[in-house]
């Protein structure tokens, strides 16, 4: 009799079923669009540089790996250790939703399929609230 073969097949990573570092890219820079432009963003976007440049490059970084693609940003910076690199600014409820804001209508602009879209949702909410410093 053959020998079966048990192994399980490869689960596609939340990288690989956006798309890779090319969508992942566009979403970023999607992101800090609405982020850059959005009036009721306006209190998280003076939480950042100027410039968004250095923000877009690590948010990048850290989704890469986050999501399952390459660990770029631990490869650079080390571990991300969220919390502690924000616990310099105040983080609530309503910056939270802010940031929230800003994902959510830049994976509204993009084909997210239904079931990665649902699990992206998710963890971002999590995630932001995760960094909640403030009342």
């Amino acid at each position: 009799m053959p020998p079966t073969n048990t192994e399980q097949p490869k689960q596609e990573s939340p990288y690989e079923m956006l798309g890779g570092g090319e969508k992942l890219h566009e979403l970023v820079d999607r992101f800090y669009d609405y982020m850059d432009t959005l009036f009721e963003t306006q209190s998280i976007r003076d939480m950042h540089a100027k410039s968004l440049k250095v923000s877009r490059e690590k948010l990048f970084m850290f989704l890469s790996g986050w999501l399952g693609g390459p660990d770029l940003y631990i490869e650079k910076y080390g571990h991300p250790m969220l919390r502690r690199r924000h616990m310099p600014f105040s983080i609530g409820k309503n910056e939270s939703q802010q940031w929230l804001l800003c994902m959510e209508k830049a994976m509204d602009d993009m084909s997210i399929e239904h079931d990665l879209r649902i699990i992206l949702d998710r963890s971002f909410k999590q995630t932001a609230e995760h960094m909640h410093n403030i009342q």
